[in-house]
C-alpha cells in the first residue's frame, strides 16, 4: 500500500499509512506482552482465533436448521391435517386476484427459491454436515403441499384456519433466529424468509378479511352486522385493510369542513355496546355463582375477552422482539464502517365509577400487556448489552434494581393517595350536583357563595392528595428518566476501567440499546399507576355490582294471592337500610293490609307517618324484614316529586311505549294537558329541559299522572299527585282520570291530604309512625281520628255539576298562555368549536400554570435535552480517540467530564419534573376556582337552557382531565419535541447532506399532520359531546330508578343508554383507527429517513465524496440517533394531538367561564336592619324569560302593604312563581320598578338584597350534612332558638328521633319525607327572622291538620311581618289579609279574600265554586 501511494506521488499520504500502521504495531506489542502475562487469556485468545470461530459458527448454523427444519415439518403436518379434515368443505364464492396472488403465487416462487437453495447446500456443503440439506428440502416441501392444498376446493378453508394462521405467526419468531446472521446469509436465504414472513401476514390479512365458517361463542355478534358495516366489508380492498385506509374518507372530511356523527366509521358486529353487555353480563353472574363472597370484575372481563387479548399477546411479542433488530444491524453497519475507514418512549360516586373508573378499567388492557412486554424488551435489552460489554453492564444494572424498592414504596404511596382522592372526588361530584340541582333556591337564599365556598374545601382537600400523587410521581418520572443516563455511564466507565478498549460499534449499538431502554423504563412507571388505578376501580365498580340489586319478582306475584285481591300484605315491616338486623329502624312495622282489585284507596296521615314509605314497600324499594307483600298484576307509580324525562312531551308519556292516537288524547284531556300543550311551540313534540326544568310544578304533575295513565298498568299507586295543582285543575283530574272512566276499573292506592279524593276513595287507610291506625270507608271512619276532616267535608263530591263548571273554565281560558311551557323549546343544543384548538386556549391554560413556572419548564427541557446529546458527542469524541491509538487525557478525564453531564442531566430533569407537577396542580385549582365562581354568578336562565349532565361534564370528566392526563401529556409533548430538535441538530452536524432532506421531509409530515390533527380535533370534540349525553341519561335515570322498576322499563333505558353508548364508541372507535393510519405512515417515512442516513454513511465511507461525513464515531452517533427517529416522530404526532384533545378540555371549560353573569353589585348600599316596615310595591312591571317568548308578568301594578298577609292565586303557569322571580332578581324584569321600603331592589346589591327577605320554595332542599348546617349555615341562631323554632314548625319531635341538630341529612334530605323537608325549610325561613316572608306552596305536601297547625304557628311567629303566600289550597288563603289573582301575567282582582267571595262575578268566588 505505502509502494502504491509512492508510485502515485502520494508522499503525504504514505506517511500518513507508515504512522498508522506504526500505531497498530504499538498496540498489538502490548496485546501480546499482556497475553504472556497471563496464560489463560493467551489460550483464550489463542483458540477464538484459531478454528473454533469456524465451529463456533457451524454449531450456529446447524442449529438453526434443526429449528427451521422443526418449523417447516411441523407447518406441513398442519397443513396435511387441516386438508384431510376439511376435505369436505367448499368454498362458495370465487377467489379474487390477490388470494391468488397469496395462495398460488408466493408458494410457486418459494418452491421454486427452495429448489435452487437445495441445489447449492448439496454442491457447497461438505457431507458430513448433510443435515443442513435438510432444511431446503422441508421448505420446498411445505410450499408445495401449500400449492397442492390451494388447488383443493377447500383451500380457501385450509388457510383461513386460525391454527394454521396463528402458527405461522409464531414461524416468525423462529426467523428471528437469522436476525444476528443476517450479515453472512446469503441473498436468496433473505428471499426465503421474506417470502415466509409475507405469506404468513397475508393469510392473516385475508382471514379477516372474510368471515370464518364458525367462531367462537364469545366472538359469536349477538346482532346482525349493520348495513354500513356490511358496506364497508363489501368496499373496502385488501390494502384498505391493510393500511387502515377505510378511515381516508372520515380524514377527508374531517379536513374540509365539521365532523357530524354520520360521517363516522360504523362499529364492527363484535364491538356494539349490546353485544359487549350481553357477554359480560353473562361471565359477571357466572362470576357470582361460582364466588357468592367475593365475585371480581377482573376475572368477568378475562372470561369474556381473555383468548383475543391473548393473541393479541403473541403479536406483541413478535413486535418486541423485531424491534431490536435495529440495534443488531446498526453493530454490524458501524462494524463495516469502521473497516471501511481503516482501509481509507352516593350519585356522585355512582357518577365517578362512569366518568372515571370505567376509563381506568378500559385502560387496564393496555397496562396488562405492557406489565410484561416491558420486562420482556428490558430484559432482551440487558441480553443484548451483555454480548456487548460483558459483565460490565451488571453496573448499570445494579442502579436498576436499587430503584426498584424505591419505585415500589412511591407506586404504594400513590395508590394510597389515589384512594383518597376518588373518594374525595366522589364527595365534590355529589356536592356539585346538588349545587346544580337546586341552584335557584341557593339565589334566593344568598347562599350560592357559602356553598361554593363549601365546594371549594372539598376541592382543596382533593388537591392535596392529587398533589401527593404528582409529586410522587414527579419523583417517578426523575427516577427512570436518568436510568438510561446513568445506566450508559456506569457501563462504559467500568467496560473502561476493565481495561477494555472502547469502538464505535460496541458504544453505539450500546447506546441503540439504551434509547431502547428509554421507552420502557419511562413507561414503566405509568404502567404501575394505571394499573393501579385500574385495580383500584376495579374493586369500587365490583364493590358496587355486589350491592344488593332491586328483585322486582319477590313483591309481584299474582299465583300466591286471590284473583279478587290486587295487594296482599301480612304482618309486613321494612326498612330502608340492607342491615336486617336493625329492628329498632324499621319504617314500616308489622302491616297488614288487602286491598280488592279496581278500588280506590286513599293512604292519609300526618307528615312523617309512613305513607311514602307504604308505596315503596309495595314496589319492593325497601326490604322487608318481616312478613310478605304480594301484588297481582302490574305496576304504574308517580312518585311525590314527579320525575320527568329530557325529552319532548310526547316521549315523557309514552315511556316506550307504541303511539296510540286515541288513546293518547284521552289521556291529555283527563289530565287536562291538552290546553298546555296547544300553547307550546311545537306541541306535543316540544322539548322538555333536565329535570322538567322548563314546566311549572303543576305541569310536572299531569305529566308523570298522563304517563302513568297511558302506560294501561293493572294498579296505579299515587304519591300525593294533586298537591302541586290548582284546585280547578284538581277537580277535572280527579273527576275525568282518577274516578274516570280511564281508571274507574283499575286499582289505585293514592297518599293524598286532598280532602276531595279522600271522599271519592272506596277506602281509606290512615297511617302514624310507619303503622296502619285505622283503615276502613270514609264514612266509617271516627271523628278522633281525622277532626280536620270531618270539619271540611262539607265539601259534597256528589255532584257533577262542579266538574262541568270546571271544564267549561279550562276551555274558557284555552288562550291562556303558560309563562313557563313556551319555553320548551330554549335548551340549546350543546356548542362545539370547529377547527384548531385556537392558541388563546394554550396562552389560557399557562396563564392558570403562571408565566414563571411555564418559562422554568421550557428552559430546563431545552437544557436537560442538551445535557444528554453533550453526553453522546463526549462519549463520540471519545471512541474516535481511543480507535486512531491517540489518547491526550485519562481515562479517568473522559469519565469525569461524562459524570459531570449525568449530574447536569439528573438536576434538570428533576428540575422539569417538579416544575410540571407545580404547574399542573396550580393550573388546576385555579381552573375549578373560576369555573365555579363564573358558574355561581351565573343567571337562573343559563341552568335552565342548559342540563345539568352538561355541566357536571365539566366539573368530572373534563376537570379530571385538566388536573391528570393534560400535565401527563404535555410532559410527552414536550420532552419529543426537545428529543426531535436535538436529532436534527446531531443528524445536521454529522451530516451535512441530512439538511438536503429535511425540507421535503418536513413538508410530507407536515401534510400528514394537518392532514390527521384535522380530523382527530373533530373526532375529539365528538367525543366530548357524545359524552354529554351518557352523563345526562345516566343522572337521569339515577333519579328516576324506582319509576322506571315500578313500570317494568328497564329494557328500554338500557336501550336508551346503550344507544349514547354506541354513539360514542364509533367516535372512538373512528378515533383508533385514525390513529393506526398515522402510526403505519409514520413509520414508513422514519424507515426512509434512517435507509438515506445508513446509505450516505456507507457511501461516504468510501471516500468518494469531496464532503466529509465525519470520523466513525460521529457517523455512529448519527445512525444511532437515526433509529429511535422512527418512534419519536409518531409520539411526537401523537402527543400534540393528544395534547390538542386534551386541550379541547381546556377549551370546554373555558366556554363556561364566558357564560352571561349576573349584576352582582349594585349603585345603592345598606346599612342597618332592611327593610323596617316590608313593604313591596310593583309598579308597571314587565318580565320576560327569553325575549322571544310572551311576558310572564305583563306591565303588573300592586302594593303590598307592611306587616299584612297576602295571597297570590291563578290556575297553573299564571305567573304566581314569577312574582317571587322577580322580587328576588332571579330574573330581570323588563321595564318598571321594585320598591321595598321606598327603596329601589334594582339599586341594590344582589346577594344583599336575596339574605334580607325569606323564602320557602315550592321544591324543598335539604343538602347532605348535618341538620343545623341545613337549617343555619353561616351559624348566626343559638341551638335554644333552632329548636324553639323547630317545635312552632311541628317538626322537633322527628328531629329529636333522628339525632338532634348534629344528625347526617342523606343526599336530597331523602331521611325525611317530602312534608318534614318542607317543614324544616320554614323552619329554616322563620329563623331568618325577615321582615319580608315568601311561601311558595310550603303545605302542599302536608296533611289538612299539620296545615292548619302551621298557618297558625305563622300567624303568631310572624306578626308584623309581610307575608306572601302562593297557594293551590283555596283554605290556605281565606283567613288571609288580601289576595292577588293573576291570569297570564295580568292582575286581575285583588282584595280582602271575604269581601270577593260576597260577590258572585268575580273571578276568587269562581276559583272557591271550583273547589268544591
Amino acid at each position: 500500500m505505502i509502494a502504491g501511494c509512492l508510485r502515485k506521488n502520494s508522499l503525504k499520504e504514505a506517511l500518513k499509512l507508515l504512522d498508522e500502521m506504526t500505531q497498530q504495531y504499538k498496540i498489538e506489542v502490548k496485546e501480546t506482552e499482556r497475553m504472556r502475562r497471563n496464560p489463560n487469556c493467551f489460550i483464550s485468545h489463542v483458540f477464538i482465533e484459531s478454528s473454533d470461530v469456524r465451529g463456533a459458527m457451524k454449531i450456529g448454523k446447524s442449529l438453526v436448521a434443526i429449528v427451521g427444519l422443526g418449523a417447516n415439518v411441523v407447518t406441513l403436518l398442519l397443513i396435511l391435517i387441516l386438508t384431510v379434515t376439511r376435505r369436505s368443505w367448499r368454498c362458495n364464492r370465487r377467489k379474487s386476484h390477490i388470494e391468488k396472488s397469496v395462495l398460488y403465487v408466493i408458494p410457486a416462487l418459494g418452491a421454486c427459491l427452495s429448489c435452487v437453495d437445495l441445489v447449492m447446500v448439496v454442491r457447497t456443503v461438505p457431507k458430513r454436515d448433510y443435515i443442513l440439506c435438510f432444511l431446503p428440502l422441508s421448505r420446498f416441501a411445505m410450499w408445495s403441499a401449500v400449492m397442492l392444498s390451494s388447488k383443493l376446493s377447500c383451500g380457501c378453508c385450509v388457510f383461513s384456519s386460525r391454527i394454521l394462521s396463528f402458527w405461522w405467526i409464531f414461524r416468525f419468531l423462529m426467523e428471528s433466529f437469522h436476525l444476528n446472521m443476517i450479515f453472512t446469509l446469503q441473498t436468496l436465504e433473505i428471499c426465503l424468509i421474506m417470502l415466509d414472513i409475507a405469506f404468513g401476514i397475508s393469510i392473516n390479512v385475508l382471514r379477516i378479511k372474510q368471515a370464518p365458517p364458525k367462531i367462537s361463542s364469545l366472538e359469536d355478534p349477538l346482532i346482525e352486522e349493520s348495513d354500513d358495516q356490511s358496506r364497508i366489508e363489501r368496499t373496502s380492498s385488501w390494502w384498505d385493510i391493510f393500511t387502515f385506509g377505510y378511515i381516508s374518507l372520515v380524514m377527508k372530511h374531517g379536513s374540509m369542513k365539521q365532523l357530524e356523527f354520520e360521517d363516522l366509521l360504523p362499529l364492527p358486529p363484535d364491538m356494539d355496546p349490546s353485544t359487549c353487555c350481553e357477554n359480560l353480563l353473562r361471565c359477571w353472574q357466572l362470576q357470582e355463582c361460582n364466588n357468592c363472597s367475593n365475585p371480581s370484575l377482573f376475572w368477568s372481563i378475562s372470561g369474556v375477552y381473555g383468548w383475543p387479548y391473548f393473541r393479541l399477546g403473541l403479536l406483541k411479542v413478535f413486535n418486541d422482539c423485531i424491534g431490536f433488530a435495529g440495534p443488531l444491524l446498526l453493530n454490524r453497519l458501524i462494524k463495516y464502517l469502521e473497516k471501511a475507514n481503516r482501509s481509507g418512549f352516593s350519585e356522585g360516586e355512582i357518577q365517578t365509577f362512569m366518568s372515571v373508573d370505567a376509563d381506568r378499567i378500559v385502560n387496564l388492557c393496555n397496562s396488562l400487556h405492557d406489565m410484561w412486554s416491558l420486562p420482556l424488551q428490558i430484559g432482551i435489552a440487558l441480553y443484548l448489552l451483555y454480548t456487548q460489554v460483558k459483565f460490565a453492564f451488571l453496573s448499570g444494572l445494579a442502579i436498576t434494581i436499587l430503584l426498584i424498592p424505591v419505585n415500589k414504596w412511591i407506586s404504594v404511596l400513590i395508590a394510597s393517595a389515589t384512594e383518597k382522592m376518588m373518594k374525595l372526588k366522589d364527595e365534590r361530584i355529589r356536592k356539585t350536583g346538588e349545587l346544580l340541582t337546586n341552584i335557584r333556591t341557593l339565589k334566593m337564599y344568598a347562599w350560592d357563595n357559602w356553598f361554593a365556598d363549601w365546594l371549594k374545601e372539598t376541592r382543596a382537600t382533593e388537591v392535596t392528595h392529587l398533589a401527593t400523587r404528582k409529586y410522587l410521581d414527579a419523583w417517578c418520572v426523575f427516577f427512570w428518566a436518568t436510568t438510561p443516563t446513568l445506566f450508559s455511564l456506569c457501563t462504559f466507565g467500568l467496560f473502561a476501567l476493565m481495561g477494555h478498549q472502547l469502538d464505535a460499534a460496541t458504544v453505539f449499538t450500546c447506546l441503540a440499546l439504551f434509547n431502547s431502554l428509554i421507552s420502557p423504563l419511562n413507561s414503566f412507571p405509568w404502567v404501575i399507576n394505571g394499573l393501579i388505578d385500574a385495580f383500584i376501580s376495579t374493586r369500587r365498580v365490583s364493590k358496587f355490582l355486589c350491592c344488593m340489586e332491586h328483585n322486582k319478582d319477590s313483591s309481584i306475584d299474582s299465583g300466591l294471592i286471590s284473583e279478587d285481591l290486587a295487594v296482599f300484605v301480612e304482618n309486613a315491616s321494612c326498612i330502608w337500610s340492607s342491615n336486617v338486623g336493625e329492628e329498632h329502624n324499621l319504617t314500616i312495622k308489622h302491616v297488614s293490609l288487602r286491598v280488592p282489585k279496581g278500588s280506590f284507596v286513599a293512604i292519609i296521615g300526618e307528615v312523617g307517618s309512613g305513607k311514602t314509605s307504604l308505596l315503596n314497600s309495595l314496589l319492593g324499594e325497601m326490604q322487608c324484614v318481616h312478613g310478605s307483600i304480594l301484588l297481582n298484576g302490574s305496576v304504574a307509580y308517580i312518585p311525590q316529586v314527579p320525575w320527568i324525562l329530557s325529552g319532548t312531551v310526547r316521549e315523557n308519556i309514552l315511556f316506550g311505549k307504541t303511539f296510540d292516537s286515541n288513546r293518547y288524547f284521552d289521556t291529555l284531556s283527563a289530565c287536562a294537558l291538552d290546553v298546555d300543550i296547544s300553547l307550546m311551540v311545537g306541541g306535543d313534540m316540544a322539548f322538555i329541559g333536565d329535570k322538567g326544568v322548563n314546566l311549572s310544578g303543576g305541569q310536572r304533575a299531569r305529566l308523570a299522572l298522563a304517563r302513568a295513565i297511558y302506560h294501561g298498568s293493572d294498579m296505579y299507586l299515587l304519591d300525593d299527585v294533586l298537591s302541586a295543582v290548582d284546585s280547578q285543575v284538581g277537580c277535572w283530574i280527579l273527576q275525568r282520570a282518577l274516578v274516570g272512566p280511564l281508571l274507574s276499573k283499575k286499582t289505585r292506592i293514592m297518599c293524598t291530604h286532598n280532602i276531595q279524593a279522600i271522599s271519592c276513595a272506596d277506602m281509606v287507610v290512615v297511617m302514624d309512625k310507619g303503622t296502619v291506625k285505622w283503615s276502613g270507608t270514609v264514612t266509617d271512619m271516627p271523628k278522633s281520628i281525622s277532626p280536620t276532616f270531618s270539619v271540611s267535608n262539607e265539601f259534597d263530591m256528589s255532584s257533577s255539576k262542579h266538574f262541568t263548571k270546571g271544564k267549561e273554565f279550562l276551555l274558557i281560558k284555552k288562550e291562556d298562555v303558560d309563562e313557563v311551557s313556551e319555553a320548551a323549546d330554549i335548551i340549546k343544543v350543546e356548542e362545539r368549536k370547529e377547527g384548531r384548538v385556537e392558541v388563546t386556549v394554550y396562552r389560557n391554560y399557562a396563564v392558570f400554570s403562571g408565566w414563571f413556572i411555564t418559562i422554568v419548564i421550557l428552559v430546563s427541557a431545552v437544557l436537560m435535552q442538551a445535557s444528554r446529546n453533550g453526553n453522546d458527542l463526549w462519549l463520540s469524541y471519545w471512541v474516535d480517540q481511543t480507535g486512531r491509538g491517540v489518547t491526550h487525557y485519562s481515562t479517568s478525564f473522559y469519565l469525569m467530564v461524562l459524570c459531570i453531564f449525568c449530574i447536569i442531566n439528573s438536576i434538570l430533569t428533576l428540575v422539569r419534573a417538579f416544575s410540571f407537577a407545580f404547574g399542573g396542580l396550580k393550573a388546576a385549582v385555579r381552573v375549578h376556582s373560576a369555573l365555579i365562581c363564573k358558574l355561581i354568578n351565573a343567571p337562573t336562565q343559563f341552568f335552565d337552557q342548559t342540563p345539568s349532565g352538561r355541566i357536571l361534564n365539566r366539573f368530572s370528566s373534563d376537570l379530571y382531565t385538566i388536573d391528570d392526563s393534560l400535565p401527563f401529556i404535555l410532559n410527552i409533548l414536550l420532552a419529543n419535541f426537545v428529543g426531535l430538535l436535538g436529532i436534527v441538530v446531531v443528524l445536521s452536524y454529522v451530516q451535512v447532506l441530512f439538511l438536503l432532506l429535511l425540507l421535503p421531509f418536513w413538508y410530507i409530515y407536515s401534510k400528514l399532520q394537518f392532514f390527521y390533527r384535522s380530523t382527530s380535533r373533530e373526532l375529539r370534540r365528538l367525543d366530548s359531546v357524545s359524552r354529554s349525553p351518557i352523563y345526562a341519561s345516566f343522572t337521569e335515570t339515577l333519579d328516576g330508578s324506582s319509576t322506571i322498576r315500578a313500570f317494568q322499563s328497564e329494557e328500554h333505558f338500557v336501550a336508551r343508554f346503550i344507544e349514547h353508548l354506541t354513539l360514542y364508541q364509533r367516535t372512538s372507535y373512528s378515533e383508533i383507527i385514525a390513529s393506526l393510519w398515522l402510526s403505519l405512515r409514520l413509520q414508513l417515512l422514519g424507515a426512509m429517513i434512517v435507509l438515506f442516513v445508513a446509505i450516505m454513511a456507507v457511501i461516504g465511507s468510501r471516500g468518494n465524496f469531496p464532503i466529509s461525513f465525519g470520523t466513525p464515531g460521529l457517523v455512529g452517533l448519527a445512525l444511532s440517533y437515526a433509529a429511535p427517529l422512527v418512534s419519536l416522530l409518531g409520539s411526537f404526532l401523537t402527543s400534540f394531538t393528544e395534547t390538542e384533545k386534551e386541550m379541547v378540555s381546556v377549551e370546554r371549560v373555558l366556554q363556561y367561564m364566558d357564560v352571561p353573569q349576573e349584576k352582582v353589585s349594585g349603585s345603592q348600599s345598606l346599612t342597618g336592619k332592611w327593610p323596617v316596615q316590608g313593604t313591596v310595591e310593583f309598579q308597571n312591571v314587565t318580565m320576560r324569560y327569553i325575549s322571544t317568548l310572551p311576558p310572564a308578568l305583563n306591565h303588573i301594578s300592586f302594593t303590598i302593604q307592611g306587616g299584612t298577609q297576602v295571597g297570590v292565586i291563578g290556575r297553573t303557569g299564571a305567573g304566581k312563581s314569577s312574582i317571587l322571580n322577580a322580587l328576588f332578581r332571579l330574573t330581570p324584569v323588563c321595564s318598571g320598578d321594585i320598591m321595598v321600603d321606598g327603596v329601589n331592589v334594582n339599586h341594590l346589591p344582589v346577594r344583599e338584597l336575596r339574605s334580607r327577605l325569606a323564602v320557602v320554595p315550592q321544591s324543598p332542599f335539604l343538602f347532605q350534612g348535618s341538620l343545623r348546617d341545613n337549617l343555619d349555615p353561616l351559624g348566626l341562631s343559638e341551638d335554644w332558638r333552632i329548636w324553639e323554632i323547630l317545635e312552632k314548625c311541628k317538626v322537633k319531635t322527628e328531629v329529636e328521633n333522628a339525632g338532634g341538630l348534629d344528625s347526617n341529612v342523606k343526599e336530597s334530605g331523602c331521611s325525611f319525607s317530602v312534608g318534614q323537608r318542607q317543614l324544616l325549610c320554614l323552619a329554616r325561613a322563620l329563623l331568618k327572622s325577615s321582615k319580608i316572608l315568601c311561601l311558595d306552596e310550603c303545605t302542599a305536601n302536608i296533611d289538612v291538620h299539620t296545615a292548619s297547625l302551621l298557618h297558625n304557628a305563622i300567624s303568631s311567629e310572624c306578626k308584623g311581618v309581610t307575608v306572601i303566600t302562593i297557594a293551590h289550597r283555596i283554605s290556605t288563603v281565606l283567613d288571609l289579609d288580601s289576595i292577588l289573582i293573576l291570569d297570564r301575567g295580568i292582575l286581575v282582582e285583588q282584595g280582602e279574600p271575604q269581601l270577593l267571595l260576597q260577590d258572585d262575578s268575580s273571578a276568587f268566588s269562581s276559583f272557591v265554586r271550583a273547589s268544591k
